[in-house]
């Protein structure tokens, strides 16, 4: 019986791979472009399972939590994100759980062990949905590493203002970049709307459209604050922007607090994993004894 479910499902893969390359380039000629240059794994994974959820209407079915995953995917890969990246994005997890299913069967049917088998189907099953969730993690990380980076911004850009530095320099000057590392989300943002006010585009245009790409509403009360008192400037623009980075730092100690304990939390099980293991070595040579 586990062998004729290994083969089954070998076999729904390979026909789904077969006709998405024979007829995917037809039908989504962006699919395909998007995944050229990729590796193997990926466009047999990716293209099969994009084909097969098309002709199964799962897009349609699925289409307010498609467009749920695409907004998210859009915050974390950009503006360039395409819907039709995610429908690749979609097929990719489905497939990802097809193929856990499909090893966990093979390998089932090889040792004659059915538990392999149901293990395999687990994954095939958690694999989709981790992979699903994973960019609703990756925006929230994103949110709080912003809301980390932003307290030092305003300090700096504070007191570059009461040094008496333009709006358009001590932004750009807030910019961290440090070589060999990716840039900070927010700093690369922020050097996104200095890079648009310097082509030409208006200041209160620039901060809206970065306002909208960090999707923070600390952020947007920080772009609020800035247009109010830009054109006015002085004291009041000062004292505004130090009011706002003291509550953002209370927020960022807030952060910094469920940080830790999240990562108290996720040390308990692997003590409790090596309290067990240190168990079993203390108590089996006298359980052995007991048996002699």
């Amino acid at each position: 019986m586990v062998m004729i479910w290994a083969c089954l499902l070998a076999a729904g893969w390979g026909a789904c791979a077969l006709m998405a390359q024979r007829l995917l380039p037809v039908t989504s000629y962006e699919a395909a472009k998007l995944l050229d240059g990729g590796d193997a794994q990926r466009k047999l994974l990716a293209l099969s399972f994009r084909y097969a959820l098309e002709r199964l209407g799962m897009y349609d079915r699925l289409q307010l939590q498609l467009g749920e995953l695409h907004g998210k995917l859009l915050i974390v890969k950009g503006s360039t994100w395409s819907l039709e990246a995610t429908r690749l994005h979609a097929a990719s997890a489905v497939g990802v759980g097809y193929a856990a299913a499909c090893i966990g069967a093979g390998v089932g049917a090889a040792g004659d062990e059915p538990v392999i088998c149901l293990l395999g189907l687990l994954l095939g099953v958690l694999l989709p949905v981790v992979k699903w969730r994973e960019p609703a993690k990756l925006v929230e990380r994103r949110k709080q590493d912003m809301l980390i980076a932003l307290p030092d911004v305003l300090s700096k850009l504070t007191l570059l203002l009461a040094a008496g530095e333009t709006m358009q320099r001590a932004l750009t000057r807030c910019i961290v970049r440090v070589p060999g590392k990716p840039d900070h989300p927010l700093h690369e943002e922020l050097a996104k709307a200095c890079e648009a006010v310097r082509n030409g585009e208006s200041f209160a245009a620039a901060m809206e459209s970065f306002s909208r790409r960090c999707a923070l509403q600390e952020v947007s009360l920080f772009t609020t604050t800035l247009l109010l008192n830009y054109r006015r400037g002085g004291d009041k623009l000062v004292l505004s922007l130090k009011e706002l980075t003291y509550s953002l730092w209370e927020r960022r100690k807030a952060i910094a607090r469920s940080r830790g304990e999240e990562a108290s939390s996720k040390l308990v099980f692997p003590l409790v994993g090596i309290f067990v293991v240190l168990m079993m070595l203390v108590a089996s040579p006298a359980v052995l004894l007991m048996g002699w």
